[in-house]
């Protein structure tokens, strides 16, 4: 794709920055010998938020002969983008069609990702059918969780991974490495990848049992420690650390606890080592300390006290992201606030003590409202509550509980915050004890909802549901086969896309796409006899099924199993007690260090100007990605930001103006207050443009003294160049030459466009100081005034003064050459 039409799109997409790919820390290899696309089927705000993708980008690319580049499911208006200009989708790092790869992997996280998969194979002209494709092809392999049950898919990927991918993506990219130096055709190296442990090939394993892949030494894959940042705001915007791996808890409904097995954690010491490292990448200001459970981390008070002591200072935020409620001690929560409060997310999951036991859930009520009165005692104005509804044996009392639990939260509260309820509807998952039972219609899905909406009428108590419609898809494909695949690729053909996304979800086309297959849904969502073959019992996940059966049967009485971290092994079939069993850190963690303070800000504060510029690809970047841009590079400089008061604290950094996403700019100023820097200014101006994105750049900085006005008072104007396209002809040169000479003679020039959901009209004669043309150089000069009211963009002088169109007008290169400050 040439770089004029890649700008284009850019100028023509509703989120620019999602397909930018100039991020801190990407990487770009040239002349690799084995070229891996890293394809995640939602936005790209979502797929970065995912830790497993950021871990196997650095994983392959620390490979010699390795590169490993991302691609993202493009948002609709970029899909149509790409059809109409019959274009490929390509990489983010070179823009490279995703067909030149040798290998494309798939992250699997949710079933109604799965028409974006679709998407994406055809957007780059590749055989949706495995069966249909060619030598010339790249191989397409997928991992992740929802390949556990690799049914649905088996008639479009060439290969799954199953389980943990560290290891296994390195044994496939040295397969490939090989197989490329003996020039082995498509067959040759799918035989080769069925030789892997964990890997499953559907068109040569057949039935053969697959064993999952586990790394059981998590202190020996540091990945990664220097993640990719996003360029927009992610869905996840922080650093994510991952404390441990699996869970011993046992909740019957819990896909993750189960496929995860056995419990591993990573050393405290090498966390910390972790979080040093990533800060000093990446310029975050949050540590997200991620586990299945991250309160049962053995060392999770030592811990958060060592990283909170010394990063506290650089206001960085600690987030406990699954925190069992009896599992909050006042230690942690003393230190999750002290910088800023994160938001805090309880899941209760059920609400009377006999649904508790049926799941194993291993907590009560009163946990819970001691959770809760700690949270709001130490300041929080909000805690989130996550309920199920539709578990095995639920009862209209069961729902009851749930309504008198949240009351009882409220009351809890003491009227200090807000009580937000949260209903999803269980699904039922493979290799669970689960994964036998029904599940609801959404008719009745619909009646529990309503009938819990119904009894929490409280302004302090607010209840939100998923979309009943988006869980029965997702329990079809859950536990579907390969029928499941034929009714995917008929509503993907109708136009799904985004089915997890409420504002492009169509379930009018998948009820058709339902009737013209021929699926009776209530056979998927029905109770399965324990005696009826499974789509997915090839896999092996290490749990074994007389486990799985025996948790069922205990759900029936009502009886609790123990933790096998306090109790007796439960005989669940993972650990041998050899090589695979519970791993534990280290508890020699050092004694937490010193608190790294810095001096009274009000005394010693000082104010810096900064000049950048703009250009290239950064320049389609909104106000907002910008100043999070150079927040990170400052924080990762060796100036001491000064940050304001409050819960919330920010640095103290301000903006001559924003600019318009798709404008070049070559003058824009920030100030920022900080403490005293004592070096040469020019090595901090260094080390700030070393941090920042691809086309963006400090050109000037400077200490100012307390006379200097600050930039809000101080600026006058903008000097801009309107760059026509080449190929404007003399007489439209003429044509607006005559429509500036006009405009300049006119006393006034109102103008009326859309603004905030109205219409708004303001005469921008008095605004514009100079407007002329160089005809040679095909270019419009313009100068205009700023003034409290504000001042005129460039977009109004291009449409309405010099007549263009809007799709002309996204052909107009826009570059602000100066800001004038007084």
């Amino acid at each position: 794709m040439s770089r004029n039409i890649f700008d284009e799109l850019l100028a023509g997409a509703e989120k620019p920055s999602r397909y930018i790919g100039a991020e801190v820390n990407a990487v770009r290899k040239e002349n690799a010998g084995v070229r891996f696309l890293l394809a995640f089927p939602d936005t790209y705000e979502v797929g970065m938020s995912h830790l497993g993708l950021q871990i196997l980008y650095s994983v392959l690319n620390a490979l010699p002969d390795v590169a490993a580049e991302r691609c993202f499911a493009p948002w609709p208006d970029r899909e149509r983008q790409l059809r109409e200009r019959r274009l490929s989708l390509t990489s983010l790092e070179t823009q490279s069609p995703i067909a030149d790869f040798d290998v494309i992997g798939f992250s699997l996280q949710y079933e109604l990702s799965y028409t974006n998969m679709l998407t994406m194979l055809d957007l780059g002209e590749i055989p949706l059918c495995r069966a249909d494709r060619r030598d010339e092809h790249p191989l397409v392999i997928a991992g992740g969780p929802c390949a556990f049950n690799p049914a649905p898919l088996a008639a479009f990927i060439d290969a799954f991974v199953i389980g943990e991918g560290e290891e296994a993506v390195v044994e496939i990219a040295n397969t490939l490495t090989e197989g490329k130096k003996q020039n082995s055709g498509r067959a040759a190296m799918l035989e080769a990848l069925a030789n892997l442990d964990g890997v499953y090939v559907p068109a040569l394993h057949q039935n053969k049992i697959i064993k999952k892949r586990k790394v059981m030494d998590l202190n020996h894959w540091l990945h990664p420690v220097a993640p990719v940042v996003p360029l927009m705001q992610a869905v996840h915007d922080r650093i994510v650390l991952e404390i441990a791996r699996g869970c011993t808890r046992g909740c019957r409904f819990c896909q993750a606890g189960m496929l995860w097995r056995p419990y591993r954690e990573r050393n405290a010491r090498l966390i910390t080592e972790m979080a040093d490292r990533a800060l000093a990448a990446t310029g975050h200001d949050e540590i997200s300390l991620l586990a299945l459970s991250s309160g049962d981390y053995s060392c999770i008070e030592p811990l958060l006290q060592n990283l909170m002591r010394k990063h506290c200072a650089q206001r960085v935020a600690l987030a406990l992201p699954s925190l069992r409620v009896e599992t909050l001690s006042q230690t942690l929560i003393e230190e999750i606030k002290r910088t800023r409060k994160t938001s805090f997310t309880l899941a209760p999951e059920a609400g009377t003590d006999k649904m508790r036991r049926i799941i194993n859930k291993g907590n009560s009520a009163e946990d819970l409202l001691a959770s809760v009165d700690q949270v709001f005692t130490a300041g929080w104005k909000s805690i989130k509550l996550y309920f199920m509804i539709g578990l095995p044996h639920e009862e209209e009392s069961d729902l009851e509980g749930i309504v008198d639990l949240a009351y009882q939260a409220l009351r809890a509260a003491r009227r200090r915050g807000q009580i937000t309820v949260s209903l999803s509807t269980f699904v039922p998952k493979p290799h669970t004890p689960f994964q036998w039972e029904s599940q609801l219609s959404i008719d009745e899905t619909f009646i529990r909802q309503n009938f819990i909406r119904q009894r929490t009428n409280n302004r302090h108590l607010n209840v939100k549901w998923h979309d009943a419609r988006m869980s029965l898809l997702e329990g079809l494909f859950s536990r579907g086969d390969e029928k499941i695949g034929d009714l995917l690729v008929r509503a993907w053909r109708k136009g799904c896309r985004f089915d997890g996304w409420s504002e492009a979800f169509r379930f009018d086309l998948w009820q058709e796409a339902l009737q013209e297959e021929g699926i009776q849904i209530e056979q998927h969502l029905r109770e399965r006899p324990v005696t009826d073959p499974l789509p997915w019992d090839n896999i092996d996940c290490g749990v074994s099924r007389e486990f799985l059966l025996r948790e069922r049967q205990k759900a029936g009485a009502q009886t609790d199993t123990p933790d096998c971290r306090y109790e007796a092994c439960q005989d669940c079939g993972v650990c041998n007690f050899k090589d695979i069993q519970n791993i534990f850190s280290d508890q020699n963690l050092p004694a937490p260090t010193s608190e790294i303070r810095t001096p009274a800000e009000s005394v010693l504060e000082k104010v810096y100007r900064l000049t950048f510029a703009k250009t290239g690809r950064a320049r389609f970047l909104s106000h907002l990605e910008l100043a999070a841009a150079l927040t990170r590079a400052l924080r990762r400089s060796s100036l001491s930001l000064c940050y304001s008061a409050g819960f919330h604290p920010h640095p103290k950094i301000s903006f001559s103006t924003a600019t318009s996403v798709g404008m070049e700019s070559r003058q824009e100023y920030l100030d920022v207050t900080a403490l005293p820097y004592s070096n040469d200014l020019s090595i901090l101006k260094k080390e700030i443009n070393a941090a920042l994105p691809d086309g963006m750049a400090i050109t000037d900085l400077q200490g100012l003294s307390f006379a200097v006005r600050d930039l809000a008072r101080s600026l006058q104007g903008f000097v801009y160049e309107l760059i026509l396209p080449s190929d404007t002809d003399e007489e439209k040169l003429g044509r607006l030459s005559q429509s500036i000479e006009n405009f300049l003679a006119a006393e006034s020039f109102p103008i009326s466009r859309p603004s905030k959901g109205k219409t708004i009209t303001r005469d921008i004669r008095s605004f514009v100081k100079t407007l002329t043309i160089r005809a040679g150089e095909k270019t419009v000069d313009l100068t205009v005034r700023h003034a409290q009211t504000g001042s005129v963009r460039p977009v109004d002088i291009l449409r309405h003064v010099l007549n263009f169109s809007e799709e002309e007008t996204q052909r107009i290169g826009v570059v602000k050459t100066k800001t004038i400050l007084v």
